[in-house]
């Protein structure tokens, strides 16, 4: 069975000619990443996802993790994958300094990240679930609490959780029962249970530290009455050190569809007298700071889409190369030929590699928007880049992680019936991918944050901003690349009709506005994925004029041209399911269903 290898190439081409890698690295903070730090990260990340975590994607498939008396056990191999991870400081390559982190740019770490997930999917929460709690605590953590759990959560050695749900409250947190009763000195006794609580429990670290939502007893009802409590598997002793077992088991793990290396842990906190907490920030805003790791989670779990995209690609182009069935079309009485040389394999294939190209595009292009948002010196340009990532997360993270399991469903069909046994792989990244679309906010969540919040909120200021970009780039697309420019100019017209009825509307009908929010994030996804294309494709022309004889320059406008063909064409339809989609989702009876 094949392993993962990534695309370096085109994760560097991505890096620095798209999002602006230059640009980055010469904001405050982010020098040390030097062109060969950067390229000896990226070779070393490769290597170790290759040699270490893609060989045991498959056998955490297999064996997944186990459950016994509230004791869990990894897959085999994973705890020692674990230890190599933090020992060679991968943890910590995005993290402040401050608490022992290399301090390098989200860009970077993001490239990075695609590489961990694509390898492994499951292996790879575990730190993405460490990374959310540091973000957290980092900004609204007392000094006591950065100080006793930053540096061991930014080195690895322990782990971090966020517990949101409940058995009687999913997307509604206002539901949220779990309670937390004061006990002194800023200690609370925290009673409730927590379900789908990724890496709840595990073997790899010595201590877990638990982000819990629960109430205080003169709470409001509602989200503004939920406060965010610290909660350690193991409480700490007066040197900092793990003690005494704390109040909280893992009473069962989930039986999943996918990622069965992961354990998804059914917490209960405080059945034997109380588990011990400590407030984080101030009472009644858990919410809010749930939502500091909320969104640094869903762009993450977008990355996950598009390694899971990625992986299914790859396996099934060496598939397809070596399948030999049939003789090539329009050869009468021809030899038989890899699989690779029938047209409908081939759009198959292509179709997975232009979405991926474009989701990698739009997801580096907000991770350096990210980076500007945190550390340019300019106010204005902050606040430009703030905006711009913020109304890119929802599309990342839902058009992503849908276009993810479509993908990994064509996949299993350039396999054929081989797709359907479990032994080739195909299927089990399409189980693995199947959760993306769900976790950390439905596609439905993430589609409706993106009309309202990001664009109805304010008019469509932001988004009106980008689709001017958009425009600008649209010129670049002159005679050479006439089609693709074509394609692009009336994908962008059908996007800012669809935003203009969005702006209108939104407030006087929003029930038709958010029956149609899924499928403007889908043409917001496709349209923006468009656009860095079309970058990529003028950049891959001027480079081919100057006498450049690299094919991946002839590929890239390949791909380009196949998106534009097959994908941004799909953007009028889409803007006409915004516009006049609601009259039969909202007309049918309930009892008709």
């Amino acid at each position: 069975m094949s392993e993962y290898n990534a695309p370096l190439t085109e994760m560097r081409f991505v890096m620095q000619e798209l999002a602006g890698l230059d640009q980055v690295v010469s904001l405050p903070g982010c020098e040390e990443a030097s062109p060969d730090v950067v390229d000896a990260i990226l070779e070393e990340a490769g290597r170790f996802s290759r040699e270490v975590l893609s060989p045991l994607n498959r056998v955490g498939d297999r064996e997944g993790a186990r459950w016994k008396d509230t004791v869990v056990t990894t897959s085999p191999g994973f705890k020692e994958a674990y230890r190599q991870f933090v020992d060679n400081g991968w943890n910590g390559l995005g993290c402040d300094p401050e608490f022992g982190g290399q301090g390098l740019p989200k860009l970077l770490s993001t490239a990075v990240s695609e590489m961990w997930k694509a390898a492994n999917h499951a292996f790879s929460l575990c730190p993405m679930l460490t990374q959310g709690a540091i973000e957290a605590l980092v900004i609204a953590g007392t000094d006591e609490q950065k100080a006793a759990y930053l540096p061991k959560l930014v080195s690895g050695e322990w782990t971090g959780t966020m517990n949101l749900t409940e058995p009687s409250a999913g997307s509604d947190l206002a539901a949220v029962r779990s309670r937390a009763d004061p006990v002194g000195d800023g200690t609370y006794k925290v009673f409730g249970q927590k379900i789908f609580i990724t890496y709840g429990e595990h073997d790899m670290t010595d201590n877990i530290v638990h982000l819990v939502l629960a109430r205080t007893p003169n709470a409001p009802e509602g989200v503004k009455g939920i406060s965010l409590f610290v909660v350690p598997k193991f409480i700490l002793k007066a040197d900092g050190t793990p003690g005494e077992r704390n109040d909280v088991y893992c009473v069962s793990i989930e039986h999943k569809l996918g990622i069965h290396g992961s354990p998804t842990a059914v917490l209960a906190f405080g059945d034997h007298g109380g588990a011990i907490g400590t407030l984080v920030g101030e009472e009644n805003r858990g919410l809010e700071y749930m939502f500091i790791m909320m969104n640094a989670a869903r762009f993450n779990v977008g990355l996950e889409g598009l390694g899971d995209a990625e992986r299914a690609y790859q396996r099934a182009v060496v598939y397809a190369r070596e399948r030999v069935q049939g003789a090539e079309v329009g050869v009468r009485g021809g030899p038989k030929v890899p699989i690779i040389k029938h047209p409908d394999v081939r759009r198959m294939l292509l179709s997975m590699r232009a979405r991926i190209e474009a989701m990698r595009a739009l997801a580096y292009v907000t991770a350096a928007a990210l980076d500007n948002a945190h550390a340019n010196q300019d106010a204005v340009a902050r606040e430009k880049a703030r905006a711009f990532a913020d109304l890119l997360i929802p599309v990342v993270k839902g058009w992503s992680t849908e276009s993810a399991i479509d993908i990994a469903s064509l996949g299993v069909q350039v396999h054929g019936g081989m797709g359907y046994i479990e032994e080739t792989g195909a299927a089990q990244h399409l189980r693995d991918a199947r959760i993306t679309a769900i976790y950390e906010g439905t596609t439905a969540i993430q589609a409706n944050d993106l009309i309202g919040r990001k664009i109805a909120r304010e008019k469509g200021a932001t988004i009106l901003a980008v689709i001017a970009d958009m425009r600008v780039a649209s010129t670049q697309l002159d005679a050479d690349l006439a089609a693709i420019g074509a394609r692009q100019s009336a994908a962008v017209d059908a996007l800012e009709t669809a935003v203009s009825w969005i702006v209108a509307n939104f407030s006087t009908d929003p029930k038709a506005a958010h029956a149609g929010a899924v499928p403007f994030l889908h043409l917001f996804g496709i349209v923006a994925g468009g656009w860095q294309m079309g970058r990529a494709a003028v950049i891959a022309r001027s480079k081919i004029a100057a006498g450049e004889t690299d094919p991946f320059w002839a590929a890239k406008l390949a791909t380009t041209r196949f998106f534009a063909d097959h994908f941004l064409t799909q953007a009028s339809g889409l803007a006409e399911s915004v516009v006049a989609g609601a009259a039969g989702a909202m007309e049918l009876a309930d009892d008709s269903f």
